[in-house]
């Protein structure tokens, strides 16, 4: 009796081993329940609805962006962010609201371009399977509303310290409009490959901040007054020029075109001055500068704004050392206490990032509210 009872323990540890062992084998030592999920039986939006306590908060932005219909009707793809995600955007917001004792915020009542731009993030055209973001390099998207250029990429997450033995993630990236990988901001996703009947949900893992790394500039960004080089008009001027000259694609008065995709490049020899001669006398006490496209280190790092009547005696009104621009594409407001209308208003610049090339998106000298 006890060699019985002994065999027969044997035999049924044997037989879990090699049922433990033919699972890990047939899904690399992990279950995606996702990819064996039925789809759900209703549209995109249906299927947020009907997730209460999960999606609440992006049910309310896409509700009053009006983008409802485009979640019923539309084929899409949506990285669905999920309360927590809204949760730390609001509160990193009203957190410095705070400091500044103004009101908090909330989905109903922040700006609602804003809003809308940072929605239109998570939904992109067509349906995107992970299958389909295995490619080496990713697969570029486009949003379905303001076609922003968006980015996914499917790999294998970690497992017991094993790179690429974990589920399989997508990799969610804005572009920020930079071909350059090292400019965009990137979250991942917790589940993929959630079928609805116009197309298919990625849930973006919690810790992902919604709006990404925009969400409290944008919402704090005050814009500047009138360019008064548009409003009044005048004359630009330079004491550099690109190697191609003045009618290459990157020439000097690319950087005053009102087009933040084209730039001035050119080696600073020592220092560079930007000048603008006004029509008309006016005072300006703010000025701005937006950061091109690529090569941080070419951004100015340190310069001065000043002021003349007669373009030969100068008066410093602004001075600034060690800066940096957080990310490319970015307007940076610079205030003083000017009081005077001069005539010509220039930016001397000592210093870049790194190096002796530089380059500058846009210039504009603006009025003194």
């Amino acid at each position: 009796m006890k060699n019985f009872v002994k065999y027969v323990g044997t035999a049924a540890m044997l037989l879990l081993l090699t049922l433990v062992y033919s699972a890990c084998k047939k899904n690399g030592g992990y279950y995606d329940a996702s990819d064996e999920a039925v789809p759900f039986a209703g549209n995109t939006y249906e299927y947020l609805k009907s997730k209460p306590g999960v999606y609440d908060s992006l049910i309310v932005a896409i509700d009053r962006m009006g983008l409802k219909k485009t979640l019923t009707d539309s084929n899409v793809t949506l990285f669905a962010v999920t309360n927590p995600s809204f949760q730390l955007a609001l509160r990193n917001l009203n957190s410095l609201r705070k400091l500044s004792d103004k009101d908090p915020l909330f989905l109903s009542n922040i700006d609602g371009i804003q809003l809308d731009t940072m929605v239109s993030y998570y939904i992109i055209r067509g349906v995107k399977t992970t299958d389909s973001l295995k490619l080496q390099d990713g697969l570029n998207l486009t949003s379905v509303k303001v076609a922003y250029p968006m980015h996914a990429k499917s790999t294998k997450g970690s497992a017991s310290g094993e790179v690429g033995a974990g589920p399989e993630v997508i990799e969610f990236s804005n572009t920020k409009k930079s071909k350059f990988i090292r400019n965009w901001a990137t979250s991942t996703t917790a589940s993929n490959n959630i079928r609805t009947k116009n197309g298919v949900v990625h849930v973006i893992s919690p810790d992902h901040t919604f709006g990404f790394d925009g969400f409290v500039t944008r919402l704090t960004f005050v814009p500047p007054p009138p360019n008064l080089m548009v409003t009044i008009g005048g004359t630009f001027s330079s004491n550099r020029e690109n190697d191609g000259g003045p009618t290459s694609g990157e020439n000097s008065k690319k950087v005053i075109d009102g087009d933040d995709h084209t730039k001035f490049l050119c080696n600073i020899n020592g220092f560079l001055t930007m000048q603008f001669k006004l029509k008309t006398p006016e005072v300006s006490s703010v000025y701005t500068l937006i950061s091109a496209n690529d090569a941080p280190e070419r951004d100015p790092k340190a310069w001065t704004y000043e002021g003349s009547q007669d373009g030969v005696n100068w008066t410093e009104l602004h001075r600034v050392t060690n800066f940096f621009f957080e990310e490319r594409y970015q307007q940076k407001i610079f205030r003083c206490t000017n009081t005077v209308a001069y005539q010509y208003y220039r930016v001397n610049i000592t210093e870049l990032r790194n190096g002796g090339t530089f380059q500058l998106a846009e210039w504009t000298i603006n009025k003194t509210k």
